[in-house]
């Protein structure tokens, strides 16, 4: 009677017990990365009244079974679910983190690693991955400074992801460009004097942003194999449109000449000029005296003093004059470079440039002919006009095949298809550029150029960039933290380290949704979260792995079993008080 008694009071403990696991799981139904526990029953232990024997062959008896009465049940065991997969849940943080697959989050409280599945990260002051329920540090493998990669054969550390030095991508100089597109031999701007400009924007190594600005122009050639364009650089300018000083005319291509007939314009309308005095037009006012550019026979320094429209200035202000009453205004060194057919007294031709016309306007007639008559001037009447042949410049010839419009090459080289803008002549602060033109062509395309330049090579190397601010941080599938930079750089960050055990099952709860280690987990193998298929995902957080339509189903038939005990010893009871009245 006793027995049935103490067996009803173990199946109330035990299914106590197991409503108390139940409870536990519902309790967590919504707990981030909740692993569900069951429990299993086993017998206490068993009375044995008669043993069990065997068949006695001489008699002819058979065996019995032995006889026993059991005293109870007890909990078996308590496992967790800790391999099944919980939902996913979305929540648009970048550092909130799903792992998929059976490894485990590393963090760390100061002193001890513990294994997790909550992967509610955020950064702190310190710019340190922790968690957001208790601030234990997410462990991982940092950056090698100097290759820039991770060993993960390396010690665990604190993924510290804000430092100072990530928050902003170094700027770097441009070393290489190209030029694409088509030049059109119809193209006005090519033919024109001004030529068309091609712009290419630069950075320097402190990544300050500058536009080289680059002129192409048609030349004449009398090869009808061919077509030619001079390329020239004639400004540098900076983010703010102001022209950079100091830029020689080696800093691109050599000293050439380019074949183009022409003619230069005297303005008869706004001024008067006899070769030595230029005058407004009425002949009132004297704006240049071209004694006033000279040292003897010979021009003047351009920033050596001379007096231009009345007021104390340099020579260059007056060779800027010069060339705008001959329609060149802004563009002195296209004035100065022009070349010109001249005959001598001897009817020997030869080619100068208006510079070297200009001296000998002044000298007189210097070099054995009129160099008035070759120069006119105001005097010359309405038609004051100097024919030219072409000029001289600095820089390269595009050469195209006039036949298909491929590229030839720089200067006509077929094994030439670069040219290299010299800009380190400025300062250290600029790194030469080397320009690629082996995308251009000299297609027809209906009298308009499309030619362009862009910085970086082909493959996009060399670009340069600005100084560049983090924008966002993204983790890659295997744990790998990579920032974004305004400047379109990436960088990476560190790695997340995950864990795998042995036996996932043997870790032990250390609460806050934490685990711990044990014996018979095994040590925590540290790898790549892929290795075994698994990966993490950012913006998701595993929901709980419990299931509600069980764990009811499961209350149900704990509260049965627990009624059922509870009646055997209410009817044990009534049985003992039978037992008990029968003295009356």
């Amino acid at each position: 009677m006793m027995r049935s008694l103490y067996s009803g009071v173990s199946g109330l403990k035990t299914h106590q017990i197991k409503m108390d696991v139940i409870g536990n799981n519902i309790a967590n139904v919504n707990t981030t990365a909740y692993k569900t526990s069951s429990i299993t029953f086993s017998d206490l232990m068993s009375q044995t009244t008669q043993n069990a024997s065997g068949p006695n062959a001489q008699n002819g008896t058979g065996g019995t079974n032995a006889k026993q009465i059991g005293l109870g049940v007890k909990s078996g065991a308590i496992s967790m679910a800790i391999t099944g997969q919980g939902s996913a849940q979305t929540t648009s943080n970048p550092f909130d983190i799903m792992i998929t697959g059976s490894n485990f989050f590393v963090v760390n409280n100061g002193s001890s690693n513990f294994y997790t599945r909550d992967g509610s990260f955020y950064v702190d002051a310190a710019g340190n991955l922790a968690m957001t329920s208790n601030g234990y540090n997410v462990m991982g493998w940092g950056v090698d400074p100097e290759t820039m990669t991770i060993d993960d054969s390396k010690d665990l550390t604190a993924l510290r992801i804000m430092s100072e030095a990530n928050m902003t991508y170094p700027p770097e100089a441009s070393t290489k460009a190209y030029m694409a597109g088509i030049i059109d031999k119809n193209d006005k701007s090519v033919n024109s004097a001004s030529g068309r400009t091609v712009n290419l924007n630069i950075f320097d190594s402190l990544g300050y942003s500058y536009t080289a600005r680059f002129l192409v122009k048609k030349s004449d050639v009398t090869d009808p194999t061919q077509q030619s364009y001079s390329l020239e650089f004639s400004q540098l300018l900076d983010s703010e449109g102001n022209e950079v000083k100091g830029l020689k005319p080696d800093m691109f291509g050599a000293e050439a000449v380019q074949e183009k007939a022409g003619k230069i314009s005297f303005d008869t309308t706004s001024y008067m000029w006899d070769g030595t005095v230029l005058k407004n037009r009425a002949g009132t006012t004297e704006l240049l005296d071209l004694a006033q550019l000279f040292d003897g026979n010979s021009l003047k320094d351009r920033d050596a003093a001379a007096t231009v429209n009345g007021a104390n200035t340099t020579v260059q202000a007056g060779l800027d004059l010069l060339a705008k009453a001959y329609g060149f205004e802004g563009d002195t060194e296209g004035f100065l470079n022009q070349r010109v057919k001249v005959v001598d007294n001897n009817n020997v031709a030869s080619i100068l440039t208006i510079e070297q016309m200009i001296v000998n306007l002044k000298n007189n007639g210097a070099g054995n002919y009129d160099a008035l008559n070759t120069f006119p001037t105001s005097t010359s009447g309405s038609d004051a006009a100097i024919k030219t042949v072409g000029r001289k410049y600095n820089g390269v010839a595009l050469t195209f095949n006039a036949g298909n419009g491929k590229f030839l090459g720089v200067n006509g080289a077929a094994t030439q298809m670069t040219a290299k803008l010299n800009l380190s002549k400025l300062g250290t602060n600029f790194e030469d550029v080397d320009i690629d033109f082996s995308s251009c062509s000299g297609f027809n395309n209906e009298g308009v150029s499309t030619i362009s330049a862009t910085s970086g090579d082909l493959n996009g190397l060399g670009s340069g960039r600005k100084l560049g601010d983090m924008i966002g941080v993204a983790v890659q599938n295997n744990g790998e933290i990579y920032a974004s930079y305004d400047n379109g750089m990436s960088r990476l960050l560190g790695k997340i380290a995950s864990a795998r055990f042995a036996n996932a099952s043997g870790l032990e709860k250390s609460g806050e949704n934490l685990y711990s280690a044990t014996q018979n987990s095994g040590d925590a193998n540290l790898e790549d979260v892929t290795n075994n298929g698994g990966k993490m995902t950012t913006g998701q957080l595993e929901m709980s792995n419990v299931d509600l339509s069980s764990e009811f189903t499961e209350m149900i038939t704990t509260q049965r079993g627990f009624q059922a005990n509870s009646r055997i010893i209410t009817v044990s009871d009534t049985l003992l008080e039978e037992l008990t009245n029968l003295k009356r």
